[in-house]
């Protein structure tokens, strides 16, 4: 997760260098001199390059997450933060930008598929009355990505053009610490025991992560979840989106949260647009933007972050949560690439009033979310799935004529079958 807050923000800092490196490059070795509109277009590619290989990587988590496990696909995907970086830090030393580009579609991939893949590993490994506490571990390191590549970028530390390079590649150095401590993690206790079976494996499993705890009712949990998928099997992202049933658990989500991140997002992207438009009146108007800036990356931090994922996990069962996780990782990257993509022409054609656009979008995000979703704290998958069922009254034991009882088995969350 820190890689993916990395990522987004450290070609911020070196941008100037990079346009000048496009610049010197094409001039010498490929006759072609860009002018300013030209090097706008190749450093906006270098930006959205990245949510390109994100979507791409989410579009991929499914089928890894099926074939190699939570752990299994988190320890062989870092192989592409190695790929990729490399590529960038030698960028400059072999004169060709394309792989600039190229290392940043590689770390996008890898990133669009941690983003999904984390949530889901730690959604799963999770007790119930931590579930929401570590769905912002992510968020935390995501945010605190972003910072570290803003005060690498300063000048007085790697901000400097013949330091970008390095700056960019910096990623391979916490995936090695990743991949020495990775392996020693045992595997998500559901995916062992609902889609591979090995109850003895989840055993271990759930005796490795909950050392002081009765693991007894969590096991009965997952089987009962298991029973009920018994007859359903693992959907795709088409059988996903085809499924009317399955619409009706976007009412579920963490409020508090929410609705204060992204009202404070909101207020501090209008406290950017004001204080621009007066600074030049006003000097202490510049402190104030500073302030905002960081508003915005803690408003971030507080819910908008990590929540939406942890949602993700919680919303749909086992059979259901590759394809949503694929669905909303490419919702995410799609935005991401229209926005770094966008951005740089929209602030040259509004100037400061672009926050504006910002401002609305999280300030509607927050009351949709004041009005729509309701609170699932300290519940399990199990219960969601029961409290979907009752509020759309599904939930129902019908008797027949011979006296036995009709049972109604979910087969997805607010979807029953009668057996």
């Amino acid at each position: 997760s820190m890689l993916y807050g990395y990522n987004l923000a450290v070609v911020n800092s070196p941008a100037q260098f990079i346009k000048d490196f496009y610049n010197e490059t094409l001039t010498e070795f490929y006759d072609w001199t860009p002018n300013e509109s030209h090097l706008t277009v190749l450093y906006s590619v270098t930006v959205s390059i990245f949510a390109i290989g994100g979507m791409m990587g989410s579009l991929l988590v499914g089928r890894l997450v099926t074939k190699y496990g939570r752990k299994g696909t988190l320890v062989r995907s870092s192989v592409l933060v190695f790929t990729g970086g490399a590529m960038m830090g030698l960028s400059r030393w072999l004169q060709m930008p394309l792989m600039v580009i190229l290392g940043r579609f590689i770390t996008g991939i890898h990133s669009g598929i941690s983003l999904s893949v984390v949530p889901m590993y730690l959604g799963e490994i999770a007790p119930k009355n931590l579930r929401g506490f570590l769905s912002l571990i992510p968020s935390m390191h995501i945010c605190l990505g972003v910072f570290i590549a803003q005060v690498l970028g300063l000048h007085e530390t790697l901000g400097k053009e013949e330091h970008w390079p390095l700056l960019l590649s910096l990623v391979v150095f916490p995936t090695m610490v990743q991949v020495m401590l990775l392996p020693w993690f045992p595997e998500s206790p559901r995916y062992l025991l609902i889609e591979k079976g090995n109850v003895h494996a989840t055993i271990a499993a759930l005796k490795w992560y909950r050392l002081k705890e009765n693991i007894n009712a969590e096991v009965e949990e997952m089987q009962e979840e298991q029973q009920s998928l018994s007859s359903i099997q693992t959907v795709s992202v088409c059988s996903l989106l085809t499924d009317r049933c399955c619409f009706t658990i976007e009412r579920v989500g963490r409020r508090p949260l929410m609705i204060g991140g992204f009202l404070f997002m909101g207020l501090c992207c209008a406290g950017i647009t004001i204080s621009v438009l007066f600074q030049t009146q006003l000097d202490f108007m510049r402190y104030i933007s500073v302030g905002c800036v960081v508003g915005i990356i803690a408003g971030f931090c507080i819910g908008p972050a990590g929540v939406p994922f942890l949602i993700t996990a919680e919303l749909f069962k086992q059979s259901h949560r590759p394809a949503a996780y694929i669905v909303a990782g490419c919702l995410n990257w799609l935005s991401n690439f229209t926005i770094g993509f966008v951005f740089p022409f929209l602030e040259l054609a509004m100037g400061p009033y672009c926050y504006l656009i910002f401002c609305a979008i999280c300030l509607g995000v927050a009351v949709y979310t004041f009005f729509i979703i309701p609170e699932t704290k300290n519940k399990t998958f199990m219960e969601i799935s029961r409290m979907f069922a009752t509020r759309n009254s599904l939930l129902k034991e019908e008797v027949l004529p011979n006296g036995h009882c009709k049972m109604a088995v979910m087969n997805s969350y607010g979807t029953l079958g009668h057996h």
